[in-house]
């Protein structure tokens, strides 16, 4: 019979799947399930073979629609293609994730890196393009990427998001070569302007107006953290209580957690204690700052309300605190190698040779180092507000 909106209307199962074909185009009808359901079907062969191919339910395509649909797919297949293996393929393509294809990357490149390298290139693909995990790999255009880009390098900088950048070019790369998408999307992103080097030590003045300025909360409880630790941002941001010993006044970060791929502690002076010790720890969560699944977010927003009401400091990043504390702790007499522990940077007397045979921690130094910045800021802290304060003399710790 011929297929009408009302004919199709009138039809019914019976009692089992039945497909009520139309008289004005071959191969095309309605199929209706044993439940009720109606879908637009067509029906042919190939490689000598009968199959089926469904278009739409009838509750959501007109009968115009679904003609049209019926036709464009005879006309594919009799070029020799196979709607229903094309459908099939794109349903797996959908399937394959950015999350689910970073992590088979990250497992066949792991023999051929260092691991100090491929700690780098899991924290890119894991963190900074978490936000992308859930979308399939084959539909992620250019846009996208570019706008993930603009957000690492307003949060992160314009080195973080081209390094970021690299390591996703060269995931698409791989996945290309796996027959996983047919095309790398980062190609054609811009390459964001990294400059010379910031090098930018902040003031006294300036470390007690930050200091001062920092709100109550988890946000200001990190930024001074990070000013009298030295750490990196997400290191403080996503710490956790497992990972505090207060009674040793300790941090101790584990390898998957620090960026060289090494176990580190960090000696906690009063000052940073005591901030941990007036923390809230809240009920089932491990995690001591941030809400939900994660560490602490949204970085952006909060360090824009603060600058808001900061006045005194222009242009400056968190990680300038982390530089910042290195370079107070030099003026302050801390021997080179002993800040390169407290900062957890492998080179010089850890680096190359050496490293293999000196596999002290410098925990002693490191304590001296970070109770020293700490008494270093709280002097600044008591000089902004007036006070008559002598720094005392220059010492050597770490000698």
């Amino acid at each position: 019979m011929k297929l009408t909106e009302i004919s199709i209307s009138k039809l019914k199962s019976n009692g089992a799947d039945t497909i009520h074909y139309d008289d004005e185009l071959n191969g095309f009808g309605v199929r209706i399930r044993e439940g009720g359901s109606r879908n637009y079907v067509v029906r042919y062969r190939l490689g000598g073979h009968e199959k089926r191919y469904t278009i739409g339910a009838v509750s959501v395509l007109s009968l115009a629609e679904a003609r049209k649909r019926a036709r464009k797919a005879l006309v594919a297949i009799d070029e020799g293609k196979d709607p229903t293996a094309e459908k099939a393929t794109k349903r797996e393509a959908a399937s394959l994730t950015l999350g689910t294809v970073a992590s088979d990357y990250l497992e066949a490149i792991k023999s051929t890196m260092k691991p100090r390298s491929h700690v780098e290139v899991s924290r890119h693909l894991l963190k900074v393009w978490k936000p992308l995990h859930r979308l399939a790999i084959g539909s992620i255009g250019r846009p996208t990427i570019a706008a993930r880009l603009r957000e690492v390098a307003k949060d992160r900088g314009n080195t973080a998001a081209n390094r970021a950048r690299a390591t996703l070019s060269a995931m698409y790369a791989w996945s290309i070569g796996e027959g996983l998408c047919e095309a790398n999307p980062v190609i054609g992103t811009n390459k964001m302007d990294e400059g010379k080097p910031r090098d930018r030590v902040l003031s006294d003045a300036e470390l007690a107006a930050i200091w001062n300025a920092a709100p109550e909360g988890d946000y200001g409880s990190i930024v001074r953290l990070l000013m009298l630790t030295a750490q990196r941002r997400d290191e403080i941001g996503s710490l956790r209580w497992s990972e505090i010993d207060l009674k040793a006044k300790t941090i101790t970060l584990p390898a998957s957690r620090t960026k060289n791929g090494r176990e580190h502690i960090i000696p906690l002076s009063p000052e940073a204690l005591a901030i941990l010790k007036a923390t809230p720890q809240r009920l089932e969560r491990e995690l001591v700052f941030g809400s939900g699944g994660g560490g602490y977010s949204g970085w952006s927003k909060s360090k824009q309300a603060m600058d808001d009401k900061l006045k005194g400091v222009a242009a400056w990043t968190l990680h300038d605190l982390r530089r910042t504390g290195a370079t107070r702790m030099a003026d302050s007499g801390v021997q080179p190698h002993i800040i390169e522990a407290v900062l957890n940077h492998v080179s010089g007397h850890k680096g190359g040779v050496a490293g293999i045979y000196n596999r002290s921690t410098y925990e002693p130094e490191k304590r001296a180092a970070l109770d020293t910045l700490g008494g270093y800021i709280k002097t600044a802290i008591a000089k902004a507000q007036g006070a008559n304060v002598t720094r005392l003399k220059r010492a050597q710790v770490g000698k």
